[in-house]
């Protein structure tokens, strides 16, 4: 979780909202990044997408079974369905998003029975870390002293 904090504030400096993903399988990272919203111009280019499709190019399978991934905010319905679809084992993540969580505050699409695979999900590790980052970056959009434009959710 601490990678996935260190990627998140590199976003900063380049306009993006501080939100980083980290994939893990067997100690070893297979991918991170944050998110890129903004400067592709990408409503998908979430931090978790970019690290799913990385770690799928690297393995050369869309199964990333074995893997944990590592997120500094409560996945969207999006990137927890393409958890769910990518067969990631176990999602660790750390703020809570009660306004578009899918991983426990609005929707828990990683663990819904219905589905064909869930995942294991641990929510809150390093949360006021990962909340002082959010916080802080709209803090200074508000001030107009930041370089973002809009909050992912």
């Amino acid at each position: 979780m601490r990678l996935a904090l260190e990627e998140a504030s590199r976003a900063t400096t380049v306009g993006e909202v501080p939100i980083a993903a980290v994939l893990v399988q067997n100690d070893s990272v297979l991918a991170s990044a944050h998110n890129l919203r903004e400067s592709l111009q990408d409503p998908t280019a979430h931090a978790e997408m970019i690290v799913i499709r990385k770690a799928a190019e690297q393995l050369r399978s869309w199964r990333l079974t074995g893997t944990t991934l590592y997120v500094t905010l409560e996945p969207c319905p999006m990137c927890a369905g393409a958890i769910v679809q990518s067969r990631i084992a176990r999602l660790v993540f750390g703020a809570w998003d009660p306004k578009a969580g899918a991983c426990g505050s609005l929707f828990d699409i990683p663990t819904d029975r219905r589905l064909n695979h869930r995942a294991d999900v641990v929510g809150g590790v390093l949360e006021q870390e990962s909340q002082s980052l959010l916080q802080d970056f709209f803090r200074s959009k508000r001030q107009g002293t930041g370089v973002g434009h809009d909050r992912r959710a």
